[in-house]
């Protein structure tokens, strides 16, 4: 598995070393995001240092989290959704860049292909829509001989089957909160997703991490920062290789992943 390693890092943040280039995927890092509060450590420093690119699937404060891109510093290369560089831009980053479903970048040996993803593209969505708009995303990562279908914040969609076959798939499991809004994945649904893009394993991402203060504390709210991932599992029924992986630890990657 030299040259191809990844680390959950919470929510939907995940560091990938893959193409010669170390990613960050909508890096939350602090211990409170908005009005929620993190149920688990912040990562450490050390575990998102030396990122050559930041990926970020849409502008909810949950992925697109200022004060974490500013931990990064403010020259780190980002990656947004088409339509929301001069928003950020504004915000004193100085090397944005927009992307579209369907475009690619590439960075030394790494491959960015952006894709659809079904979620609302508001800042403060899908009930406020005031604020900058762009297209939630999806993204293909390719390098080393691999690929990863990080899917961002989505609903199914029939149009992720072009996405396979994939190495690893990251798919969000559950939320934040005791219920989930339009346009996410639950496990039963994830584990749909995951037969979709035929991924020879995934990474439950988007769950354990965030709550709503005093909710962390209920029994309902205990079962939900902990069993979505579980039941994914149960519900991939063996077609996929769940790879759990608690926030903050290095992700135990298959012996190989040569595509079939």
């Amino acid at each position: 598995m030299s040259g191809f390693t990844l680390r959950f890092l919470g929510h939907s943040t995940v560091r990938l070393e893959l193409g010669g280039r170390v990613v960050l995927t909508d890096p939350v890092l602090t211990a409170r995001v908005g009005g929620l509060v993190r149920v688990v450590p912040p990562p450490p420093p050390a575990s998102y240092a030396g990122v050559d690119l930041v990926l970020l699937s849409h502008l909810h404060g949950d992925h697109l989290h200022l004060p974490s891109l500013a931990l990064l510093g403010k020259g780190t290369r980002i990656v947004v959704p088409r339509g929301a560089g001069s928003w950020l831009a504004k915000k004193g980053f100085t090397h944005v860049e927009e992307i579209a479903p369907g475009e690619t970048l590439t960075d030394g040996g790494l491959t960015v292909t952006a894709t659809e993803a079904v979620h609302s593209g508001h800042r403060w969505g899908p009930r406020l829509t005031h604020g900058p708009q762009s297209p939630a995303l999806g993204h293909l990562l390719e390098g080393d001989g691999k690929k990863v279908y990080s899917a961002g914040d989505t609903d199914l969609f029939d149009g992720m089957a072009a996405f396979g076959p994939v190495d690893v798939a990251l798919l969000p499991v559950w939320g934040w909160g005791p219920n989930l809004g339009p346009g996410h994945l639950d496990p039963a649904r994830a584990a749909q997703a995951a037969k979709l893009v035929r991924a020879r394993a995934a990474v439950p991402v988007h769950w354990g991490t965030l709550a709503l203060p005093g909710l962390s504390r209920t029994a309902r709210m205990r079962r939900l920062l902990a069993d979505p991932p579980r039941v994914f599992a149960a519900e991939a029924r063996g077609e996929t290789e769940v790879l759990f992986t608690e926030a903050g630890a290095d992700v135990v990657l298959p012996a190989q992943t040569d595509r079939a």
